[in-house]
């Protein structure tokens, strides 16, 4: 089966935001202050303070998402190949502690400031995520049973952190950073490796559901495998599906708020609903209508995804950028200069994963 552009597309569309996306968006909200409509669109571009869900909230779990979803098109792969149980078992842990490692990395590990070292990040928290959900899916075949195990993860996760308070909270409410229970083991077990003083947002206990994300964007991956299904009809099934989700987050929420620190289950059907919505939107567009050429934006950083978001943190990308832009900026008014600095860093990134994309250096983990 061909690559699904659609894949890589929406990939790109989500790191978009990491790459300079939100600032840019945030930028141009500020130069309409009164319009309340650029206001609420400015403030999606920020994470919630704790419960809530904002665009900027999406960006993380979406891209676990379609990590997962990759997996059986590469699972398929590797049995075509006449790959072994055991060696694809060892790729999936070669590829998840490679994941670990590399976050490890932009965490600073190279200072071998190791008393202080975080242990957490977006990278570690994929890595382990997408193993998990890739163990369980290469050794569960049946759909039901796939389904039942994420069923069980999220209302497992759920009864846990409502049934075990932390026994340092004080009586404080279980889904608050005091009385949660995934908060408490942070604070006992990373110490001073946490992100924050109280809990890490990438933590230990609240990466367990993020393995039930990952294995919906496989069982999506599946959907999109089968043969006998045709585009339109993949792409309502996914539509439908991400209407369930985000139907079941929403009323989740009710009893069990949606909090991304958390990693709530709640949170967890939220973002599958809005993951899926944009699956769909993107497939249909690009796969089943054939409206590719517009795309090309966002494939060049979706299929160095990666690349882009270590880079960003090693390279001064803003160097070559005002060397060679500042002028350019300069030619505008000065109510558009922050704006046209964020667009400018913008390119400046896509320029260099252009360059990577011409010469076809990927860089995968």
């Amino acid at each position: 089966m061909k690559r699904l552009e659609s894949l890589d597309a929406l990939r790109g569309f989500d790191m978009l935001f990491i790459m300079g996306g939100a600032s840019l968006v945030a930028a141009i909200a500020q130069m309409f202050p009164e319009s309340a409509v650029w206001t609420a669109l400015g403030e999606q571009m920020h994470h919630v303070s704790w419960d809530g869900l904002r665009h900027h909230d999406t960006i993380f779990p979406l891209f676990l998402f379609i990590a997962g979803v990759s997996f059986p098109f590469s699972l398929n792969k590797q049995i075509e190949n006449g790959r072994t149980d055991r060696q694809i078992y060892l790729k999936i842990v070669k590829r998840g502690l490679m994941l670990v490692f590399w976050g490890l990395v932009y965490n600073g590990l190279m200072k071998f400031e190791f008393d202080t070292l975080r242990f957490c990040s977006v990278l570690s928290r994929i890595g382990l995520g997408w193993m998990c959900g890739a163990l369980i899916y290469t050794s569960v075949k049946s759909i039901r049973a796939r389904l039942a195990i994420i069923a069980g993860i999220l209302i497992g996760y759920w009864l846990i952190t409502i049934l075990i308070p932390a026994p340092d909270g004080g009586g404080a409410d279980v889904f608050s950073k005091q009385g949660n229970i995934a908060c408490y083991l942070d604070r006992v077990i990373l110490g001073r490796h946490c992100y924050r003083e109280d809990y890490d947002p990438e933590g230990l206990f609240s990466t367990i559901p993020a393995i039930a994300t990952a294995l919906m964007g496989m069982m999506s991956g599946n959907l999109l495998r089968q043969e006998k299904l045709n585009g339109n009809k993949k792409a309502l099934c996914l539509a439908a599906a991400g209407i369930v989700m985000a139907l079941t987050g929403w009323l989740w929420n009710f009893v069990y708020p949606i909090n991304k620190a958390l990693w709530s289950s709640s949170f967890v059907c939220a973002v599958a609903g809005y993951s899926l919505l944009m699956l769909a939107l993107f497939y249909y567009i690009i796969e089943v209508k054939g409206w590719r050429k517009w795309a090309k934006f966002f494939i060049v950083i979706g299929m160095n995804s990666i690349t882009i978001y270590l880079a960003q943190r090693f390279f001064p990308f803003w160097e070559p950028q005002h060397r060679l832009l500042d002028g350019f900026i300069n030619l505008f008014p000065e109510a558009l200069h922050q704006v046209m600095v964020e667009l400018t860093y913008i390119l400046t990134c896509w320029a260099f994963l252009f360059f990577l994309y011409k010469h076809k250096i990927f860089f995968k983990v």
